[in-house]
């Protein structure tokens, strides 16, 4: 399968199939969506259910052949690899137990893998699956895809060169207001399972959503977590498991700051925000105004940087798509992450070069332990009282 770039090259696109993401699914279809947005990634095969009947539905509803739609991920990932024309990379969207074991099958069949976030549950499964990555050499990509938002690119490339100088502290924050009420008791289906914790794993809200403020935190400071102390605490009586959790954090280098999640917030509907402050300026972004920097120079007016305004870097010149003041947003960031980890796969599979300062933005194996390993950490911190933690992954 092939497309033509805009110089008229024709290119070949990355063959890809899904595990989860069925008809009511939804971040199966933002995949789905971004894959799309580029035209250079074809979704050819699927196990997107494990009922039968929702399967074959929801392959016919995407256009998957039935004989390429399955209800197994061990079939697939079999029949696949035996295939001429098997899938190059399998696209991960189900619940967060069946993240490693799902990934596993498909990189013991030669697979590329794209994975939702978290990695896994444990950190076990975590070391297992950086170890078998590394084993069977393929390439394994973890959607933690706020990196893939043009301003979030610049002010990596900011922080980098040294606008802000020594770095003294980085704070994430991810709030929501969705589960304020007990509604995973009631049956809903989103919030039930991510409550659960035989398939959310030892945090609901750090597992769910804590996971992408520590590693924007991290991506754009460019500093690993080296301890934490964490309290992590349930807010709405009954759910199994947290809600809402402080983290306080050490980052490598001598940074301090801290990592905030809850889902208990009302009137924070996706609030996502990185707050970085250094010795000459200050750095804010939030994903509430996605195409705006906060610019802060010491002694000087904030200054609002605009996405494909005056002073964009070029990192942020090249994943954007419309000129400045014409919006870009989550899905066109979601692309730009897919579109990423499609060059990487495919030069890596045709043995081709692949470009190091392009890979550096596509979080990994390694990225996604260290999220299971800032989670692990947390847990660990927050039954012993808070005490301060060891949180580098290794």
């Amino acid at each position: 399968m092939v497309y033509a770039t805009a110089d008229g090259t024709a290119r070949k696109r990355l063959t890809v199939g899904m595990v989860g993401g069925g008809r009511s699914a939804f971040i199966g279809a933002v995949h789905r969506l971004a894959m799309r947005l580029d035209d250079q990634i074809s979704l050819v095969a699927g196990a997107l259910s494990s009922d039968p009947e929702n399967a074959a539905a929801s392959a016919a509803e995407i256009g998957i052949a039935p004989e390429r739609s399955y209800t197994d991920y061990h079939a697939m990932a079999k029949a696949e690899a035996a295939r001429p024309d098997g899938i190059e990379a399998v696209v991960i969207v189900t619940p967060n137990h069946l993240h490693a074991p799902i990934a596993t099958a498909f990189l013991e069949a030669g697979i590329d893998v794209i994975c939702d976030k978290p990695l896994s549950t444990t950190l076990a499964e975590a070391e297992a699956l950086v170890s078998l990555t590394k084993a069977k050499k393929r390439r394994f990509v973890v959607t933690l895809n706020n990196t893939g938002y043009a301003m979030v690119r610049q002010a990596r490339e900011m922080v980098a060169a040294g606008a802000l100088g020594r770095v003294v502290s980085v704070h994430g924050a991810y709030i929501q207001d969705w589960l304020t009420q007990l509604i995973d008791a009631q049956g809903q289906k989103q919030a039930e399972w991510r409550t659960d914790p035989a398939r959310a794993g030892q945090s609901a809200v750090l597992a769910d959503i804590g996971v992408h403020a520590f590693n924007l935190a991290s991506f754009i400071s460019g500093f690993e977590a080296e301890a934490v102390s964490a309290d992590l605490f349930t807010a709405v009586p009954g759910r199994r498991l947290d809600d809402n959790a402080h983290v306080l954090v050490r980052w490598a280098g001598g940074a301090r700051g801290t990592i905030l999640a809850s889902q208990t917030s009302p009137g924070h509907y996706n609030d996502l925000s990185v707050r970085i402050y250094g010795e000459k300026a200050g750095l804010e972004w939030s994903g509430t105004r996605p195409e705006e920097l906060r610019f802060s120079p010491y002694g000087e007016e904030t200054r609002t940087l605009v996405r494909g305004g005056h002073g964009s870097t070029a990192e942020a010149r090249r994943v954007s798509r419309m000129p400045a003041a014409h919006p870009e947003g989550y899905i066109e960031a979601f692309a730009n992450f897919y579109r990423d980890a499609a060059d990487i796969i495919r030069a890596h599979r045709s043995g081709g070069t692949i470009d190091a300062a392009r890979a550096a933005q596509v979080p990994d194996v390694v990225d996604g332990a260290r999220g299971v390993k800032f989670v692990a950490a947390a847990v660990e911190s927050n039954a012993a009282g808070g005490a301060w933690t060891a949180a580098r992954f290794e």
